[in-house]
């Protein structure tokens, strides 16, 4: 009887025989398997990459914007203070403004926060310390400002002049003293002007100030964790609603509203959803190439029967039976298969790497695709071997030993 050893050392030397015709063979199912891997380890980069750049903002941030300027005020913020499930929240309110420092005159964005604003957006500082209530003139200075934006690098402690226009005209100028430098943050999100790298971030109350205002752009909260932040969304659009004289009925209708709310629960789903996406795009693809390899590893084993028809002929007659000469022709296919596979593994494993380093993404390890990856190999191997190892295994041997 035939052993599976024995089949496996036949099917190795029958491919060594061909190697340039092995190769070509196998070369859909590399590019196939290849592409796969890198395909999948690229989503799940970007993934990553993106999952940290949210999370970079804040830990659980609920942003509220208005769609009016002047929609919010102290008793909207209590509103969200109360919400069952908020642990902090922080007023907003942004300008673009004229910064002079020494001879250096740039136009910064400017952003009028509260001192709770350091823990709801998860501000981390290089120097110094953020902002308080208490303070009046004082300024925390995103890294990019402080090194970047003027001739000369600003420190703690200087002094920086901000001109801010009214919406009436009139320019009022004010000097601030920077208080602190807000460490540069390994990703920046831009999300609802939050990009604190550029920004200049003074107290709300000396921003509404100076503009002359009582209301605030939005807020920004924190939800009590990940996994209830739809339900503590779903309750605060509930009372901002009643508050501001939303109808129950239009709840679920966001052109009804003059507010819109966004969290990092939906931000992160719209994430995985357009990961997900991409990557089907791109694995379909993939597939094509491996469809096209298993129909030439079929064309092959085609071939390689109609060139070993004696040999098959001269084994039959010596007394293998068929399942023996079947068993010698799927092996054969399914270690072309596996060729491939490994091949495909390797080279999209290491393109992978070379993209992510080259995106400046982290790299994941695609262990779970490489598993898939050899038995998808191994199934196109066996898939494509069936009709031409049945067309060994059902020769006649007279007909065979006839055409040697």
């Amino acid at each position: 009887m035939l052993s599976l050893k024995h089949s496996f050392r036949m099917a190795v030397g029958s491919i060594s025989s061909s190697k340039l015709r092995s190769a070509l063979t196998t070369l859909g199912i590399v590019i196939g398997v290849a592409a796969v891997i890198a395909n999948v380890s690229l989503g799940a980069s970007f993934n990553q990459y993106f999952t940290e750049e949210i999370g970079s903002v804040g830990n659980n941030f609920i942003i509220i914007e208005g769609k009016t300027s002047n929609l919010f005020h102290d008793y909207e913020m209590e509103i969200i203070k109360n919400t069952p499930g908020i642990v902090g929240v922080s007023p907003l309110s942004q300008e673009v403004a004229e910064v002079t420092y020494l001879s250096t005159v740039r136009q910064i964005t400017v952003q009028g926060v509260s001192e709770d604003y350091e823990q709801v957006a998860n501000i981390q500082m290089e120097s110094g310390t953020f902002i308080d209530d208490k303070d009046k003139y004082m300024a925390v200075i995103g890294h990019d400002v402080a090194y970047d934006k003027f001739d000369r690098k600003i420190s703690d402690k200087n002094t920086i002049e901000l001109s801010f226009t009214r919406p009436d005209g009139e320019v009022i100028t004010q000097k601030f003293k920077v208080k602190g430098i807000v460490d540069s943050p390994e990703t920046t999100f831009v999300q609802s002007g939050i990009e604190p790298d550029n920004r200049i971030f003074i107290p709300i109350a000396t921003m509404n100030e100076i503009m002359g205002q009582d209301y605030y752009w939005g807020y920004f909260a924190a939800a009590t964790s990940l996994e209830s932040i739809d339900d503590v969304t779903e309750e605060l659009d509930k009372r901002l609603a009643r508050d501001l004289g939303v109808p129950f009925r239009d709840l679920d209708n966001e052109d009804a509203k003059p507010y819109a709310l966004t969290n990092q629960g939906e931000i992160l789903e719209q994430v995985n959803q357009l990961s997900a996406a991409l990557g089907s795009l791109l694995t379909s693809v993939a597939l094509i190439s491996l469809i096209v390899g298993s129909i030439g590893i079929m064309n092959i084993m085609l071939v390689t029967v109609t060139e070993r028809t004696g040999e098959i002929g001269i084994m039959k007659s010596l007394g293998f039976k068929n399942h023996e000469v079947l068993s010698l022709f799927m092996v054969e296919s399914i270690v072309v298969g596996l060729f491939g596979g490994v091949l495909g593994i390797v080279l999209g494993v290491v393109g992978a790497y070379f993209a992510d380093t080259a995106m400046g993404l982290p790299y994941v390890f695609p262990l779970d695709m490489i598993i898939t990856g050899m038995l998808v190999s191994v199934i196109v191997g066996l898939l494509a071997g069936i009709y031409p190892a049945n067309k060994a295994a059902r020769m006649n041997p007279v007909d065979a030993l006839r055409h040697e």
